[in-house]
């Protein structure tokens, strides 16, 4: 499964016991919550007024962080609280009198160091049998679409003890709250490590958040200290694995399937000096890669290479499926791959994995899947829930190519 297609990942060792009687506070409390129809692209961004709104805050601001380092859910409530009533009330550049700087670099420092730990591909509910009540949650881009995450978080329920997520990646760009969103899902991965995953989608890359709108949403909210921002921003999504396997049997990726990158060593040779590689796997013909290789790609990238030896995190994150059989290039992309319906079988049955592709068109949809096989996925989708606050786009979304179609890849040539 994809981002577009769900796929599946894995699960480490379970953390101390969460309490199940812990249940999520509705958001009727708060102020109204509103999601937009997708949790795609927004041809809009936040509020342009000059003026903070006369609507008090729900709870005292700016957020602190526990004194004694320790999230909890309520903290998590008053991060929701204080970002849903600031979308609503607050210029974007008013951003700092609810969530300082300081604050900020404690969190993204706290759930880097969670995130860079983990291996490319997640293992979810394999280390020991799932109980009878576990479910899992997955859940495709969101594209700064705050309000729809709140939407769902209470539609789906909070994560649990019983309740995994697996978030496929893209919380940025397009939408106007792509760092709400991004913040929030960070806090979940602190709060709940191992009921938590977030991977990593294409848009979190340097390339398409200085195209799409992330880079100029952060130094509009963040203003002289937006580059700082900015930057550590990057450095955690270098950390997001790629993909994960789930209850041992879902394979779930942003993308999708990878190709093998052969590397052989000639047989006087030792070491790496003399090591002969083939940069240029079109030439001996593509075949699909291993999860051996996936676990040995060096994520720590901004921008996914499209050439080179490093090409299956840009396979993983940029590749789509296809009608036609085999394996080829992504030309209309310029990274990544096509990959056909007879990859996918080999793919299966190499791994012994079972299929669960769905698209869900034009709503807002998430899957669940639920025991014992966790393999037949449950779609649940809702319609935009109005009103929401007006906002204008980051991006030229009229003049900026979808970035689902096509790449300037000279653009994407970035310093390391």
């Amino acid at each position: 499964m994809s981002s577009k297609h769900f796929s599946d990942l894995d699960s480490s060792a379970l953390p101390n016991p969460i309490p199940t009687d812990v249940t999520p506070a509705p958001f009727d409390h708060l102020p109204s919550t509103t999601t937009s129809s997708t949790l795609s692209e927004s041809e809009e961004i936040p509020c342009t007024s000059s003026s903070p709104s006369s609507t008090p805050p729900p709870i005292h601001l700016p957020l602190s962080w526990p004194p004694d380092a320790t999230l909890s859910l309520q903290w998590i409530h008053h991060l929701i609280a204080a970002f849903d009533w600031s979308s609503k009330n607050l210029p974007p550049s008013h951003f700092p009198s609810v969530l300082p700087v300081s604050v900020f670099d404690t969190l993204i420092l706290t759930a880097s160091k969670i995130l860079h730990k983990e291996p490319n591909c997640l293992k979810i509910l394999q280390d020991s049998p799932p109980s009878s009540d576990s479910t899992v949650v997955v859940v495709g881009d969101i594209h700064g679409q705050f309000h729809d995450l709140l939407f769902l978080l209470q539609d789906a329920g909070f994560p649990s003890e019983n309740r995994f997520f697996v978030f496929n990646g893209d919380y940025v760009d397009r939408g106007a709250w792509g760092l709400e969103t991004f913040l929030l899902l960070l806090a979940w991965k602190v709060f709940m490590p191992h009921r938590v995953f977030l991977l990593r989608g294409n848009h979190e890359s340097k390339y398409c958040t200085s195209v799409y709108g992330f880079e100029k949403e952060v130094l509009t909210k963040y203003g002289d200290r937006g580059k700082h921002v900015y930057r550590k921003c990057l450095g955690c999504f270098e950390g997001l694995p790629l993909a994960s396997i789930i209850a041992g049997c879902v394979y779930t990726a942003h993308g999708g399937l990878f190709r093998s990158v052969s590397v052989p060593s000639s047989k006087r040779s030792k070491g790496k000096k003399n090591r002969r590689i083939i940069l240029n796997p079109e030439a001996k013909g593509l075949s699909l890669g291993s999860l051996e290789e996936l676990s040995k790609a060096r994520r720590s990238v901004l921008d996914p290479p499209w050439e080179g030896l490093n090409l299956i995190p840009g396979d993983v994150l940029w590749s789509d499926p296809s009608m036609n059989p085999g394996l080829s290039p992504n030309r209309e992309r310029g990274i990544g791959l096509l990959w056909g319906p007879d990859c996918t079988e080999e793919f299966l049955k190499k791994f012994d994995l079972k299929a669960t592709e769905e698209r869900y068109k034009n709503k807002g949809a998430y899957i669940v899947l639920e025991p014992p096989n966790f393999d037949v996925p449950i779609i649940h989708s809702f319609e935009a829930i109005t009103p929401r606050p007006k906002v204008k786009a980051y991006y030229d979304f009229e003049d900026v190519i979808d970035s689902d179609e096509e790449l300037d890849l000279a653009s994407m040539a970035t310093e390391p």
